[in-house]
C-alpha cells in the first residue's frame, strides 16, 4: 500500500471514529433529558463532554478522581479509566400520574400520598427544580454512586412533602398558605440536600386533592 493510500486509510479511520463518538453522544443525551446521570458510553481514548455537562473519571488505582472534566474533548486511559457524564443544568423532579416508575434513576415520582393536619388524605404532584454543585459530583458518585436519585433524592421528597402537609390544615394548603408550605418544603430539602451537593432552586405544588382513607 503506497504512503498516500495509509494516510487516506488513517484518516478515515480517525473520522469514522469521531463520527461515531458523536453519534453514541447525541443518543446519549437524550437519555440524560431527565436524569442526572448516564450509563458509561464514554469509552475508548477520547472524552467528549457536551455543554450543560461534566464528566467524573474512575481510575481503576485511584479510585474516583477529584477533578471534573467541564465541556470539551479530554483523553483518557482506555479500560484503566472509566467516565460518567452528570448533567449539571437545572432539571424537572416531575411528581405527576404520567411518570414511569420502571426507570428508578429518572427524575420524579407518582403522586405522593401524605395526611394533613386535620385527618385528610391527599395526593400530592408538583415539580421541583433540581441542580447539581460540579464541585460536589465526585464525593456525590463516591459515597452515594450513580444511583442516588434512588437512594437520597426520591426518599427525601417524599418524607418531607409528609411531614410538611401534616403542619398544615387541608384548606390551608390548597388556599390560603399554599405559598407558605411551597417555600417551609423547599427549606426543607434545601437543609439536607445542600450538604449533599444538590440545589433545591424552586418548589411549584400543581395539584392537591383528596384520596380515600
Amino acid at each position: 500500500m503506497s504512503r498516500a493510500s495509509k494516510d487516506t486509510a488513517r484518516h478515515d479511520s480517525v473520522e469514522s471514529g469521531m463520527i461515531s463518538l458523536n453519534h453514541m453522544s447525541g443518543d446519549s443525551l437524550d437519555k440524560l433529558m431527565y436524569s442526572f446521570v448516564m450509563d458509561d458510553v464514554l469509552k475508548g481514548l477520547f472524552i467528549n463532554v457536551p455543554p450543560g455537562y461534566v464528566a467524573c473519571v474512575y481510575d481503576l488505582g485511584r479510585g474516583v478522581l477529584k477533578k471534573v472534566l467541564t465541556p470539551g474533548l479530554h483523553l483518557k486511559i482506555p479500560f484503566w479509566q472509566k467516565a460518567k457524564l452528570f448533567n449539571t443544568q437545572t432539571l424537572e423532579y416531575n411528581i405527576s400520574r404520567q411518570f414511569n416508575t420502571d426507570n428508578e434513576k429518572a427524575l420524579g415520582d407518582i403522586p405522593i400520598a401524605a395526611v394533613t393536619k386535620d385527618g385528610h388524605r391527599v395526593g400530592v404532584e408538583g415539580t421541583i427544580l433540581l441542580r447539581l454543585d460540579m464541585h460536589q459530583i465526585p464525593s456525590i458518585w463516591q459515597t452515594i454512586g450513580e444511583d442516588f436519585v434512588s437512594k437520597i433524592v426520591r426518599p427525601t421528597i417524599r418524607s418531607r412533602i409528609r411531614m410538611v402537609f401534616s403542619k398544615f390544615d387541608y384548606q390551608e394548603i390548597v388556599a390560603v398558605k399554599r405559598d407558605a408550605v411551597e417555600t417551609e418544603l423547599k427549606n426543607e430539602l434545601e437543609r439536607i440536600f445542600y450538604a449533599r451537593g444538590i440545589y433545591v432552586e424552586n418548589v411549584l405544588l400543581s395539584e392537591i386533592g383528596k384520596i380515600a382513607m
